[in-house]
């Protein structure tokens, strides 16, 4: 039933649509900006609401049909409606939010598919300690490899680490928290929003100045996340297996042989590496030679580097296996982000068209604004719209340096903007691209996590008061 009323539903949204397009946009001119309704955010509402409300209802229907409620109702009648009726503008932005997802979704696969090769092995247990470490580790090196890839790198060994432990959920939404965004801020391979940073003149280096608004948040969550595990620890039964108290030693059966750590499957830290360097060379290419292609070269690099990993540890070897690698995560990430990619289009086109009416001026207001939005849409085209609007505010520019085209702010409100689009990714699970490829890998390895609104009842709960207390430090 539900089934058929989704697809009836799916079809009357498409009909209706196209059938309003040319009301719900009226050209002023065939040069001018067609000026849409804001009813065309309604489809990017209605997926969020399928993410968050269908799996409570009845998650298996979500998981069987997932693929085609995002691609069926939402990625294809969108994509057709914005590419042939609604201008030549929105057909642009269409087309450039088509190719952003091909190249997000080839970096998610690559970084995927690579570090799926890679065993991290030893006897770790999950205690609060070792967590813990884990997590700062993550936060350290997020902004070399970027999220994406410390993320993939580091999940599959945190989830062994606490494969014993009843209650884990926590560990991996912390995770989420600290290692697939709050990590990535100190440069521009840690995530996409200052990768476009860069792109647009800001120099590399520059993002080491949000070191202090880093070590607070980090510091605020990893101590929040300590004391929350210590008590989610000490209420495991001592009979647990793998569960080790303060003696030391396991409660039930005899100890079990200790691994010596190691890691198996080297080539392919090789592999990410040249992933990162691939990144690296592009935005510097783009930067230097004017010519240079802003899609195909980076792309088709990630792509060989992914077939290079599955040629070298494949997708059957024993390695893979106990990583439990399975295309599955990414899979259901393509699926579900080639809806969120269509759905927002209207949504981004109005904010870059009428943001300036939002009266944002002060650091405070960007870091709320570029946050607030950046926790559902794309984070990355969310930096770009705030700081063309900053630029267009004539702030004194004390950055020491001018922007690629001309274009200047203070060094606050960059700072703002940055923090907002990176820290507040982690605030949903479509925050930012590997929030929700880690919560895919850990509830394929028997990892319950929470529902869309009971992961943001954590974010709401711990994140929320750490930026409210950052934007008194540092933006106000």
């Amino acid at each position: 039933m539900i089934n058929k009323a989704l697809k009836i539903a799916g079809v009357s949204v498409f009909v209706v649509l196209i059938m309003n397009a040319p009301i719900w946009a009226k050209e002023k001119g065939a040069s001018a900006a067609p000026d849409i309704s804001v009813f065309w955010v309604l489809p990017f509402i209605g997926i969020l609401l399928c993410i968050a409300i269908i799996p409570l209802i009845n998650a298996h229907f979500w998981e069987k049909n997932l693929w085609w409620i995002s691609l069926g109702v939402f990625c294809v009648p969108m994509a057709l409606i914005f590419t042939l009726f609604m201008g030549e503008q929105l057909r642009t932005l269409s087309i450039e939010k088509a190719l952003d997802y091909v190249s997000f979704i080839i970096l998610l696969a690559s970084l995927f598919v690579i570090s799926g090769g890679i065993l991290i092995k030893g006897s770790l247990s999950g205690t609060p300690k070792v967590n813990a470490i884990f997590l700062l580790i993550g936060s350290l090196i997020a902004s070399i490899i970027g999220t994406t890839g410390a993320s993939m790198l580091l999940v599959r060994p945190l989830i062994r680490a606490n494969k014993d432990r009843r209650r884990k959920a926590h560990v991996i939404i912390f995770f989420i928290f600290l290692v697939s965004n709050i990590g990535g801020s100190l440069t521009p391979l840690g995530d996409p929003p200052l990768f476009l940073g860069y792109l647009q003149g800001v120099p590399f280096e520059w993002t080491l100045r949000l070191i202090p608004q880093w070590a607070v948040a980090c510091t605020i969550v990893l101590a929040v996340f300590f004391i929350v595990d210590t008590i989610m620890y000490g209420k495991e039964s001592p009979g647990d297996s793998g569960v080790i108290h303060a003696a030391g030693s396991s409660q039930k059966g005899p100890a079990a042989p200790l691994e010596k750590f190691g890691i198996d499957g080297k080539i392919n830290m090789v592999l990410i590496t040249g992933v990162v360097i691939i990144v690296f060379m592009q935005g510097l290419l783009i930067k230097k030679i004017a010519w240079w292609p802003r899609f195909g070269p980076q792309e088709g690099g990630m792509a060989f580097l992914l077939c290079a990993s599955l040629l070298v540890t494949p997708y059957k070897s024993e390695l893979r296996r106990q990583n439990g690698f399975t295309f599955a995560p990414i899979k259901e990430v393509a699926y579900l982000f080639a809806g969120i990619f269509a759905a927002m289009i209207p949504a981004l086109y109005i904010l870059e068209h009428k943001g300036a009416a939002l009266g944002i001026t002060k650091p405070w207001q960007f870091f709320w604004a570029t946050g607030g939005l950046s926790s559902f849409l794309d984070n990355a085209p969310t930096y770009l719209t705030f700081l063309s609007l900053a630029k267009g505010l004539n702030l004194p520019n004390d950055l020491g340096f001018v922007l690629n085209d001309g274009g200047g702010l203070s060094a606050a409100v960059l700072a703002a903007i940055s923090c907002g689009a990176v820290f507040m990714g982690a605030n949903s699970y479509i925050g930012n691209g590997p929030n929700f490829m880690v919560k895919s890998i850990a509830e394929e390895q028997g990892v319950k996590m929470p529902s869309f609104f009971g992961y943001m009842a954590y974010s709401i709960a711990i994140l929320i008061p750490a930026f409210i207390l950052i934007t008194f430090i540092f933006f106000v």
